[in-house]
């Protein structure tokens, strides 16, 4: 119960003792204190009524601590007197309640202040209000975590030598924070539809989240197709939750999924959004995974799939949001319309530059589509380097069964087969 209000309610208390101090490390390290004092109490002394005021109330003083202990208590004695004396601490600006009127959703566009890099508002986002670990926001970066705690440190070092205000912005100016914001949504969701580590392959709690998120976006954003494309993207992909796992937990691959299954209500709810994304010029890039999502929604059968129209969306996806997890996508397609080889030869490209080279799914799909050229040494010896690197339990068991099947094949002949994408769940398109 604990864990459960821990990553619901951190965020919002966060919020209210960063608006007190105007320090971000202060405020995070006071918060952490409160809550470790409630794991202690809580379970001794039962529960209490209101559990985020409670937290609420013991926070400040923790802030005192630590500010006692850094020597800085003298300059804000007064902010976080009023902050204690209160009954839950300051609230956020009644006059933009009907602008963003959740507050979760508030919080959000106040961390994405565009004082600061894309990169780190979307990290702070993420770990501060919507309770990621720096392991799994690393993950989604591709980077490691010390590199990303690095970020997060020098990006709250210049909140607080600038003087940022931590303080929800007017309505004018929330279109030049809703790329941040779309992002940070967007990576919640991922976590939800494919955790980065773990023994379960998917947290529904983060994927309800983040569409209940992106509708909110897409009411208060109408002018916006990437918000519609955006929410679009989350319906079309947690359509299929249900079919991607068996009873015990285990992948199964797409090419494999009872459709049936499949979500048609929120399918055909996520192809109307698509469609209506699409009529931006140039369409972005929300809309444009959108579209390719779609066309997966649409076939009945795996095979019925229009692979030519996914890989024309990944060409465009390319021009709009370059970058090499997007170009292993398009190559997934390029092999699932022109062949295995076709394919291979743009994932060799992208293994020679290295941009990729801890990236698990890059050499998971490298090794099937050797695989299926029946070039089994190769593919073992891939199979093997993504599972130096991958993260949850059913990747990993999904993998090792892969790899036994090659090398039990390493010295037969096998046919080339259509090159399937399961394997690689492509993140521009599908969640990680």
């Amino acid at each position: 119960m604990i864990e459960h209000f821990y990553r619901e309610e951190f965020g919002r208390v966060l919020a209210t003792v960063i608006r007190s101090i105007g320090d971000f490390h202060v405020a995070e390290e006071a918060v952490q204190e409160a809550f470790a004092v409630a794991l202690e109490r809580w379970p001794r002394d039962g529960y209490p009524r209101n559990p985020r005021a409670w937290v609420v109330a013991i926070a400040p003083n923790k802030a005192i601590d630590v500010l006692r202990r850094a020597g800085r208590l003298e300059n804000i004695r007064a902010e976080l007197r009023q902050t204690i004396e209160s009954d839950s601490g300051p609230e956020l600006p009644d006059v933009l309640d009907a602008a963003i009127p959740d507050e979760r959703l508030r919080l959000i566009f106040t961390c994405c202040h565009p004082a600061l890099s894309l990169e780190s508002q979307v990290a702070l986002a993420l770990r501060t209000l919507c309770g990621l670990s720096t392991d799994e926001i690393a993950r989604a970066f591709l980077i490691a975590p010390p590199t990303l705690a690095q970020r997060l440190v020098r990006a709250k070092r210049k909140i607080a030598e600038a003087g940022i205000p931590y303080e929800v912005p007017p309505p004018d100016v929330l279109p030049e924070r809703l790329d941040a914001v779309m992002a940070v949504v967007y990576l919640v969701f991922n976590e939800g539809y494919s955790a980065s580590c773990g023994d379960a392959l998917v947290r529904p709690d983060l994927s309800r989240e983040a569409i209940r998120l992106g509708r909110l976006l897409a009411e208060q954003m109408p002018a916006s197709p990437e918000a519609r494309g955006l929410l679009a993207l989350m319906l079309l992909h947690d359509a299929r939750r249900e079919a991607r796992t068996t009873p015990d937990g285990e992948i199964v691959l797409l090419e494999e999924q009872d459709r049936t299954r499949w979500n048609r209500a929120l399918i055909e709810e996520g192809l109307a959004l698509a469609s209506d994304a699409l009529v931006a010029e140039p369409a972005g890039p929300y809309a444009l995974q959108a579209a390719i999502v779609a066309e997966h929604a649409r076939a009945r059968r795996a095979e019925a799939t229009d692979w030519r129209a996914i890989a024309r969306h990944y060409e465009a996806l390319v021009r709009a949001r370059p970058g090499p997890i997007v170009e292993l996508n398009r190559a997934i397609a390029v092999a699932m319309a022109d062949g295995s080889a076709a394919g291979l030869a743009l994932v060799a490209d992208l293994e020679r530059r290295g941009e990729l080279a801890d990236y698990y799914l890059l050499w998971a799909t490298e090794a099937d589509l050797l695989r299926r050229l029946g070039r089994s040494d190769e593919a073992a010896r891939c199979y093997r380097r993504a599972l130096e690197r991958v993260g949850t339990g059913p990747e990993r068991r999904y993998l090792e069964r892969r790899l036994a099947e090659v090398e039990r094949d390493c010295h037969a002949t096998t046919a080339e087969q259509p090159a399937t994408p399961a394997t690689c769940p492509p993140p521009a398109s599908w969640p990680r």
